[in-house]
């Protein structure tokens, strides 16, 4: 069993959701990253989704381009990346890590070194925003390979036949973009998740996180009470970013996200027990 499979099982004979918080790798600098990767899984992530810095994420909101352009400048490269994760596996065996994004540094860096490079450093899944399930065959054998789950973005807009077919060659758990857009620019309602849900429940056994929009404790805890997970990005990165000077971190800047993450965490945790008693 995977790690993304045990934490998933363990999650659901707790009856409880996933919190999945998020960092851009070297924002602002590698210290930094490093020091709130490894501090999560203690504030209570539950699983780790690493951004891999790139010139042109198009899928992604000013707040998180930002991030991932502190972080290119303070050096950021696939293997530094993967040199964040390995040095997390040192202290933290358990905490499933996913990392997120875009094919063209896989493609550079070489999909079969990738993906080996990837298993040894103690990576479980893989985000690619842009790689569509027709060519899904760029990375999947080598990622099957070793061990790596593939995890698919599904949207409001991706039909029922669309759906059938991303979900096919998925594995780990399914990433629900719950807004139309880019990243960190606006939320889906309780109604619109309610009705989004279920329908992909429909077409898949894999736990479903909901991502880009959700920010607040209150709309973590929402997301968790009809998905498996809540996946909270642009939320940290603006706490992180509001406490640089000159671009750099300060004393408790990491501090300051972990304690985020926290109150997070217990609304998350919380969430399901509330809902049973209303």
């Amino acid at each position: 069993m995977s790690r993304i499979e045990a934490r998933f099982a363990l999650l659901r004979a707790e009856n409880r959701g996933a919190l999945i918080p998020f960092l851009e790798a070297f924002d602002p600098d590698r210290e930094t990253s490093l020091a709130i990767l490894r501090g999560m899984p203690a504030a209570g992530a539950d699983l780790i989704e690493i951004g891999m810095p790139f010139t042109d994420p198009m899928a992604d909101g000013p707040t998180i381009q930002a991030a991932g352009r502190r972080g290119l400048a303070a050096g950021a490269t696939v293997a530094g990346t993967l040199g964040m994760v390995r040095d997390f596996r040192k202290l933290d065996d358990e905490t499933p890590i996913v990392l997120m994004g875009y094919l063209n540094p896989v493609l550079a860096y070489g999909v079969p070194r990738f993906c080996a490079d990837a298993e040894e450093a103690g990576v479980d899944g893989l985000i690619v925003v842009d790689l569509p399930s027709e060519e899904a065959d760029l990375l999947a054998p080598d990622a099957a390979r070793h061990g790596l789950d593939i995890i698919r973005l599904v949207a409001p807009t991706t039909s029922d036949a669309r759906l059938r077919q991303v979900l096919a060659g998925s594995s780990g758990f399914v990433y629900y973009v719950s807004i139309t857009g880019i990243t960190g620019t606006r939320s889906a309602s309780a109604d619109d998740l309610a009705a989004a849900i279920p329908r992909i429940r429909r077409a898949t056994d894999l736990p479903i996180a909901v991502g880009f929009g959700v920010k607040t404790p209150a709309q973590a805890a929402g997301a968790v009470r009809v998905a498996d997970a809540a996946v909270v990005a642009s939320a940290l990165i603006e706490t992180l970013a509001a406490d640089l000077t000159e671009g750099r971190a300060g004393a408790g800047t990491s501090a300051k996200v972990l304690q985020q993450i926290k109150a997070l965490s217990h609304a998350v945790r919380a969430a399901r027990q509330e809902f049973a008693a209303a």
